[in-house]
């Protein structure tokens, strides 16, 4: 079938006169996840993995993806005559180096240019000039092979009320005009799909854990286009975003407008987040000012209600991770638990909190060995059942209409040895000291990141991910410009400066290959503390209340100061869980966050 379909796609190749075509993972926003609609990478080569690109030439394919998904890209490129490449391999070469190596003197690349990021499209742009190869953007071959494509998701679309975004959507607009004016834009084009949502007050569910629609914003002083289904809105929704200067129009009729745009007038658009077909269709006469988003630093900077909301989601996670641990400790040996069945059952303890509206990503809950697969998913053929020993892994988290959470817990399902519990408490140490900074505003991410890995690097051990990443407000899990890392990464674009309300995981780690693996991950807010002759000082206020598994935990390896930051935490979750438990969870908690 994968054959099939190949050779269907190189027919219209010919038919087009390309000589490579190039299918990524992405839909047009750059989304994390992806629809049904987009998997056009997963139907041609068959591999179902969430990360690969496709390269596919008139007498070759390469299938590119990364270490995560080696085995099962093997196993599943078999007998396709798709070739595996692993990036980051000794020898292996990038997408971009294959097709500058493949492609001859004057040749074509072909792709949807819809599904391409602008900077990696103008990359392969230059890298392609000395060989004169042309580039048509324009070609969406997949949709021609593929008789039986999904629709475009059109779920219903929700309204924010105040109560929940805590700043209207007029007042919203108004800051986005003001900014403009600023930069001097008469236009602002608008494609990420969490800073349209924010912008609107609005939320979906196009897109698999993040709550948004599949859309495109325009904004003007005078009017405001966004494209839509206008189905995914009712007409009560429709007449409300009039009376805001807002109207309804296709969603693929973007691309129309934006060639349409007077040559004298000025864009404001963030080419970073934008797709090649966007930026290429404006015309050569607009000024391109092609900076930031003014929607991304407001929409991290979380707002009094914002944050009071996040406390109480933060409440009825805590509740339902509580049940859960619970469940682990007490059942795992008695009946059958698997990775993929304890997944479910958090689920049902999450879906039983008011206002829950699904998990906030995929869930990692990785057993023993699994554990140490930084983002190990479980899948059937690689679900395994928890026995009562070693340790499991749970990173997982939530969406309610009052915030987002994202945690991690490691649990002790029996004994653990020596070495569990020095690597366990030196990951908690970490967590533990940086939750606990006091200072001055003007810090970056970079500045505290240390205070993390301290423990580790003290023993010679590190882990291989930054130490925290913002979070958004009933939105996408993973959220800029706030984060926390050792070195500067310039594409992740978190090293802001931190803010009065940004919202920030903290999760040191350990991964020891073939073994296990360990995190703690709480969300923090950022707060105002005392004022002084030297300035603003700034401090980190945990949201997650949830305890740490002191059956992993050596005391002797923590000093008085680190007792008590966790003893002070974990009386703070006693006091703010109990209330919600019955009174065998209630005792069972008491005995968890027992001072060491």
């Amino acid at each position: 079938m994968i054959k099939e379909r190949l050779h269907s796609l190189r027919e219209l190749m010919k038919k087009n006169n390309v000589d490579a075509y190039l299918i990524l993972t992405d839909d047009f926003h750059g989304s994390e996840y992806v629809g049904d609609y987009f998997k056009c990478r997963e139907y041609i080569s068959g591999f179902t993995g969430s990360a690969g690109t496709l390269v596919v030439l008139k007498n070759e394919a390469g299938l590119f993806t990364d270490g995560r998904y080696f085995l099962q890209a093997e196993e599943q490129l078999k007998d396709t005559t798709i070739t595996l490449y692993k990036m980051g391999e000794e020898g292996v070469p990038t997408v971009s180096e294959f097709i500058e190596e493949k492609l001859n003197d004057g040749e074509t690349l072909g792709f949807d240019g819809r599904t391409v990021g602008y900077e990696f499209a103008k990359s392969l742009e230059e890298k392609l000039a000395a060989k004169n190869v042309s580039i048509k953007y324009e070609l969406d071959l997949v949709d021609e092979v593929w008789t039986d494509r999904p629709e475009l998701s059109k779920e219903p679309v929700m309204f924010l009320g105040v109560e929940y975004a805590g700043k209207s959507r007029e007042d919203k607009i108004a800051d986005i005009r003001k900014a403009m004016e600023e930069k001097k834009a008469d236009y602002f084009v608008l494609t990420t799909l969490d800073d349209i949502a924010w912008a609107l007050n609005i939320r979906g569910n196009d897109v698999c854990c993040n709550p948004v629609l599949l859309s495109y914003a325009v904004f003007k002083q005078d009017e405001i286009l966004l494209f839509a289904a206008e189905e995914d809105f009712t007409a009560e929704q429709v007449k409300e975003l009039e009376t805001d200067g807002i109207r309804i129009y296709p969603y693929n009729d973007v691309y129309e407008y934006i060639k349409k745009i007077p040559e004298e007038k000025s864009v404001l658009v963030n080419g970073k987040k934008t797709n090649y077909a966007i930026m290429m269709n404006i015309a050569d006469g607009v000024e391109v000012i092609n900076e930031e988003n003014v929607t991304f630093l407001p929409k991290a900077i979380k707002n009094a209600t914002e944050v009071e909301n996040e406390r109480i989601a933060h409440v009825k996670d805590g509740v339902a991770m509580v049940k859960f641990i619970h469940y682990l400790k007490t059942r795992v040996g008695k009946e059958k638990i698997t990775e993929l069945s304890a997944a479910e059952e958090l689920e049902k303890f999450r879906g039983e909190q008011e206002h829950y509206m699904g998990p906030s990503f995929e869930p990692i809950i990785g057993f023993a060995e699994h554990g140490a697969i930084v983002h190990y998913s479980a899948t059937e053929d690689s679900d395994v059942t928890l026995e009562p020993r070693s340790l499991v892994l749970c990173d997982t988290g939530g969406q309610y209409l009052e915030g987002t959470t994202d945690i991690t817990r490691t649990v002790a399902l029996g004994p653990v040895d020596d070495d569990m519990k020095r690597h366990f408490t030196a990951v908690l140490r970490g967590n533990l000291n940086l939750g606990a900074c006091k200072f001055l505003y003007g810090c970056r991410g970079i500045n505290f990141d240390y205070v993390a890995r301290k423990p580790l690097w003290d023993m010679g051990l590190d882990y291989n991910h930054g130490t925290g990443h913002g979070v958004g407000y009933f939105l996408n899990v993973h959220e800029g410009p706030n984060g926390f890392r050792w070195r500067i990464v310039p594409e992740r674009n978190d090293s802001a400066v931190f803010e009065e309300g940004m919202i920030t995981s903290n999760e040191p780690g350990l991964y020891i290959t073939n073994k296990y693996g360990i995190r703690c991950e709480n969300l923090m807010v950022c707060v105002k503390d005392e004022k002084t002759d030297y300035g603003q000082f700034m401090r980190f206020d945990t949201l997650t209340m949830v305890p740490f598994d002191l059956d992993a935990i050596a005391p002797e390896y923590m000093n008085d100061y680190e007792k008590k930051l966790l003893n002070d935490y974990h009386k703070k979750v006693y006091e703010t869980i109990s209330p919600y438990l019955d009174d065998e969870l209630k005792e069972w908690l008491k005995n968890a966050t027992r001072e060491i």
